[in-house]
């Protein structure tokens, strides 16, 4: 048992497709594991355990050829998604009770891909980047018990650093695959919109939300974004899968030519200890034969148009919830939808020609950059009991996702990125560098993503949670 929670997805994988352990085995390490380290960190609250031995015992054997088959291997899924027959909260007092009828397309596609979900990863109310809500209460970062795992797939990140699984699935809107990872440790990617199926509860044509793989590394990130990605008809954004899958990108990886850095992309102040941790393992690509240069595409109004084009979005998604229920919803939620609910015609217009614009300068920058690094996170993992960061290195922040600037900025160029780890504070918290590539571009920067995690060295180490 202790021995197998111990290997990476892809040596567990590897064992389960040629028959040298079993689906069972797989569930009994992971389960001996949780019940371990469960009551000191709270990842993974909701737990189903006889449903996914059911589900192994019946399980097919593997058409061993394909990319993404998992045989067996047990999965977190996050609680924002269906598993059928199972709670989904959302984290929320409204839906403590609500069972799932059936698999979400996310789910769906991944149990049609061997994984065998066991529990769901705690969440924060709804939204946001600190898991704690009142139905499950807070997730603890294993590293440093005091500390938030982030959010909001900050269960699916804790539960990743502590062992627990070798796989989790998690979702972003502002940075809750990225910002966990980074608090964690781990590696969080979010995918170019339309690369993994999502639920048909998500508005059809919105690019701000996207579903995304969880990993300890980035070999494992690209296993489970094989048992992901999938084309489907009934998502408009969805595109094909890149030829051999994405872990054939890491066997064709290519150093990146020339990378640009910047420790705040110019929007607002970095924590200097992050800036420096992060500023010095971007010039360790330099060692690959990489040019590194400060630069940034110009983010002038990301700020503010995210900040409305969430609300606008929070608005379409949970508006039904505030007339009945307001007085159970987390306050910072009812604030969100209340917001987009004011919103004027000239402010979503404006909102949008600024995203416009922005991509327009991103794709441009990407002409001539293969890559673009900046800090995951402004600041390092904080206490559990503050519910988010009101300042940054002394500069005052006004709203509760002020802190996630580097992430949401991001998510508007819908290019994809991802957070590698790639060092420590002072204090022995990890710090996250979010690599970003070009639109389109999610098979080459998991390669590049791949041979910068080989120059860093960094390697996850056996937690005492």
């Amino acid at each position: 048992m202790d021995e197998l929670w111990r290997l990476s997805a892809r040596e567990a994988v590897a064992l389960l497709r040629r028959g040298a352990v079993t689906p069972l085995e797989m569930l009994d390490a992971a389960i001996a594991r949780i019940e371990a380290v469960e009551p000191r960190i709270n990842a993974l609250p909701i737990r189903f355990f006889e449903a996914a031995r059911a589900q192994a015992r019946a399980l097919p054997r593997p058409p061993r050829e394909y990319p993404g088959w998992l045989a067996g291997l047990p999965i977190a899924v996050k609680d924002y998604n269906d598993v059928a027959g199972q709670l989904t909260t959302y984290g929320s007092p409204i839906f403590a009770a609500h069972r799932a009828a059936a698999d979400d397309r996310t789910i769906a596609t991944l149990r049609a891909n061997g994984a065998v979900p066991l529990a769901k990863s705690n969440v924060p109310e709804f939204a946001g980047s600190h898991t704690f809500n009142p139905v499950w209460g807070v997730t603890r970062n294993p590293w440093q018990l005091g500390r938030t795992a982030g959010g909001s797939s900050g269960g699916a990140a804790a539960a990743l650093a502590a062992r627990e699984v070798w796989l989790a699935n998690g979702s972003c809107l502002g940075g809750s695959l990225r910002i966990p990872a980074s608090f964690c440790g781990v590696v969080g990617l979010r995918p170019s919109p339309g690369v993994v199926p999502r639920g048909d509860a998500l508005p059809a044509f919105d690019s701000l939300w996207v579903d995304g793989p969880m990993a300890r590394d980035v070999g494992d990130l690209a296993l489970m974004l094989d048992a992901m990605a999938a084309p489907t008809p009934h998502d408009p954004l969805s595109r094909p899968v890149p030829p051999g899958g994405f872990q054939a990108a890491l066997q064709a990886a290519r150093p990146p030519r020339r990378v640009g850095f910047s420790a705040d992309l110019g929007l607002r102040r970095v924590d200097p200890a992050v800036a420096a941790i992060c500023a010095a393992a971007a010039r360790r690509l330099a060692d690959t034969g990489c040019a590194v240069e400060d630069a940034a595409p110009d983010f002038t109004g990301a700020i503010d148009s995210f900040q409305v084009l969430r609300a606008l979005l929070f608005a379409d998604v949970r508006g039904n919830l505030l007339p009945g229920e307001r007085h159970r919803l987390n306050p910072d939620i009812a604030w969100n939808i209340e917001k987009g609910q004011a919103l004027g015609a000239a402010e979503i217009i404006g909102a949008m020609q600024a995203r416009h614009a922005l991509f327009h300068r991103v794709a441009r920058f990407f002409d001539d950059h293969d890559l673009l690094i900046c800090p995951t996170v402004a600041v390092p993992p904080f206490a559990v009991e503050q519910r988010f960061p009101t300042e940054i290195a002394g500069e005052p922040l006004a709203t509760y996702i002020d802190w996630m600037f580097l992430t949401f900025v991001i998510t508007l160029t819908g290019c994809p990125a991802l957070s590698l780890p790639c060092g420590l504070t002072a204090d022995g918290l990890p710090v996250g560098l979010q690599l970003v590539g070009p639109p389109h571009g999610d098979a080459a920067l998991l390669g590049m993503a791949s041979l910068l995690e080989r120059a860093l060295g960094f390697t996850l180490p056996l937690l005492p949670a």
